[in-house]
Formats: C-alpha cells, structure tokens, sequence
C-alpha cells in the first residue's frame, strides 16, 4: 500500500490542477508585473484576476487582499503593522493562550517594546470565554488576534461573537485563519473581521505565497489604513508589501482557492465523516483514550486525541515505519521537546499533553487509508504501552 498521509494540517499535497496551472505560469507568465510593457502588462491582469478569486473565497473586495510570502509574515504584519500604526492611540493587545508561534512570538516581541498583551485562558475544550474578552478590552486596546481554528486540536472559536465585540468598542479584529481558510465557510463582512491571515500550501496550493484580507474601507472613518509597513522598498501592494510580485505562486494560489470554493460543501460532509469515524473507533477501541478539542465545533479534518502512559512521538515514529504519516501537534515546533502550549492550556497535564496525536485529513484522504490507519493504531498503542515503565506501575496497583 502507498504511503497514508494523514498531516494536511502540517501542509497539504499541491493539487494536480495546481500544479498545472502553476506550471503554465511559470513558463508563459514571467513578467513584472509594474513593467508597462506587454509582458509586464500580462502579468498584471493575472495578479488582478487572481486578487479577486482569492477574495471571493472569503467575502471580501478584491482590493483588500495583499499577498504575503507566507501565512506568517500575514500574521507579523497584521499584529506589527496595527501596534506601530496605533501605538498612540493605545498600546494594548489581546490574545491567547493558544496562538500559532506566529502570533504568539509577535506578541512577545511587542510586550518587549513597551506594549501590553492579555493573553485569554481557554475552557478544556480550547474556547475562549466572550465575557472575560469583553471584560478585558480598555481604553487603550488597540487589537483582539485570535486565532479563527487552532491547528493543534482544531476547535473553531465564536468568531462572529468575536468581530461583534470588536465593533462595539471600535478595536481592531485580526484572526489567523491558515487553518480555516479553504476548510470551512468564511466570510470576513459577516464576521466583522478586519485583518485575516491565510497560506496557499494549507489549501493545496505552493508554498512561499500567503495573503493578508485588510479592511480598507470599513467603519473606521478618519482611520486611514489600518497598517503601517513592516517592510520598506517599492510601492507594491497599496505600499503596505514591497516585493515583486511572485505571480506564477499567486495564480496558483487563485487555482487553489477557486477549487476549494467549488469543492467545499461536499468536501466538508466527505471528511467530517472520516473524522467522526476514527474518533469514534478509537475511543471505543482503545482504553484510556479522549479527545482533545471540541467535540463538534472543530474543523472537519482535524483530530487530536490523547493515550495515557505513552509518548505522542513514539506513535508518530512507529506509525510512520507502518507507512502512515501524522504527527504529535505543530509542524513548526515539531522538533521542541517541550510540551504543547496548546493541550497545556486546555488543562492536560504535562506528561498527558506528550501521549497526543494529531491525525489531520484532506482532499486525497481515502476511506481505506483511515480504515489502514485505524487496523494499525491500536497495535501502536498496545506495543508502546507494554514497554512503558509507568503503564507497568499503574498495572501493577
């Protein structure tokens, strides 16, 4: 049997029709796209087409969209560009406990300039609480960043209630949406989201193109732009991104976005049902077993689930000699032999929050490579408890 991949969280296999369209332009659409020539010209009309296929895909104007080299330089510029727009408005923040690095790590850094970061506690099953967000915005807050699905345990937080709140005392609402964007339905004017950070290769896109949804003409009047540049040079993308455009990525980033648009109502039955199968078996196979997130808000693909008196790396690596690829939480700090942030913030404890695993679908994930998985975790599980010293203890009382 090939190899099961089952880590689309991590990133996602390009889409044949991707590829194709990537490399038609790679070939035919090489130009500049500020050049006035004819080539350049070209280039231009992709990178407006692809502007708003793009932002389609999320309810927004096609000129609110600008293109990033990833999901995190979105994030940076979202989070950097308000605080240095509106440090003297305020210098206040809210977040977190369970943001992707990318956000986590850009708080950190303006907490070393002077701002202020309230990061949110979650409930156990990784849902912030509307009051204590509301409750915790001051006269100097400046931006709420809350993630809009977290990537390790895939609950989806109450985003409209959010952007609701946000409206109401005028603050600024940024949400990384990497993980949501192309899985489940967003539209960022119904939300009352003002800034929204996405990535082309969690949606089946390349990698090295991401984009930031930036309200340009909200209702914010006497504002201005809601960002200052992080980056300094041309006067690419409204002067907030200098860098010449990387159409061929971009266009393939439109490819990919125009395809999970068409293809999500159904994509979201096929593989909610594969996710609810594996989580009811195992939970029902194997003893000591739970689920980490929520039980029903998450997105469709992700599960996480934790096995008592063993180690989450461990499975991953003798999964992985079984031919089936998952992984133990973010691809991005994979390698940190630390606990996750996130399963210790939901209330795992640390020895706990090393037994999870995280098993994430996609477009190309079949019935029988869950059902290939499923014949061989219990096996993983029972082989790695028998050599645990703790299962022994436990046993043994």
């Amino acid at each position: 049997m090939k190899y099961v991949y089952l880590d689309y969280a991590a990133t996602t296999p390009m889409d044949p029709r991707v590829i194709e369209e990537f490399g038609l332009q790679m070939r035919e659409n090489y130009g500049n796209s500020s050049s006035l020539h004819d080539i350049g010209q070209k280039a231009a009309k992709t990178l407006l087409k692809s502007r708003r296929t793009i932002a389609s895909l999320i309810g927004a104007p096609r000129d609110d969209i600008i293109f990033t080299s990833s999901g995190t330089e979105a994030d940076n510029l979202a989070i950097l560009g308000v605080a240095n727009k509106h440090k003297k408005r305020g210098n206040h923040i809210i977040s977190t406990a369970i943001e992707h690095h990318a956000v986590e790590k850009t708080c950190e850094f303006l907490e070393k300039q002077g701002f202020k970061v309230t990061y949110l506690p979650v409930d156990n099953q990784g849902l912030i609480d509307l009051k204590l967000l509301e409750e915790s915005i001051t006269d100097n807050t400046i931006l709420i960043s809350i993630m809009f699905a977290n990537n390790e345990i895939g609950t989806i937080e109450p985003i409209r209630d959010i952007g609701r709140i946000a409206k109401k005392y005028d603050v600024i609402f940024h949400t990384d949406a990497v993980q949501a964007v192309g899985k489940i339905p967003i539209n960022v004017e119904e939300l009352h989201i003002d800034l929204l950070s996405a990535s082309a290769h969690k949606l089946y896109g390349p990698k090295g193109v991401g984009m930031l949804y930036t309200r340009n003409k909200g209702n914010r009047e006497g504002w201005g732009k809601i960002l200052e540049p992080i980056m300094h040079g041309g006067g690419h993308e409204r002067d907030l991104r200098p860098s010449t455009m990387n159409v061929p990525a971009i266009a393939a980033f439109a490819k990919a976005a125009e395809i999970a648009k068409n293809e999500m109502p159904e994509e979201i039955v096929r593989e909610t049902k594969l996710r609810d199968k594996i989580i009811k078996t195992i939970l029902h196979n194997i003893d000591e077993s739970y689920l980490n997130g929520h039980p029903t808000s998450r997105l469709p693909n992700n599960i996480n689930l934790g096995f008592k008196y063993v180690e989450g790396e461990s499975i991953v690596l003798d999964l992985d000699a079984m031919g089936i690829g998952t992984s133990t939480g973010s691809a991005c700090s994979s390698k940190s032999l630390d606990p996750s942030h996130v399963l210790l913030a939901i209330g795992l404890n640390p020895q706990d929050a090393h037994g999870s695993l995280r098993v994430s679908l996609g477009r190309f994930t079949t019935e029988e490579e869950v059902d290939y998985f499923l014949k061989h975790i219990p096996l993983v599980i029972k082989r790695l408890r028998k050599i645990s010293p703790l299962y022994k203890k436990i046993k043994e009382k």
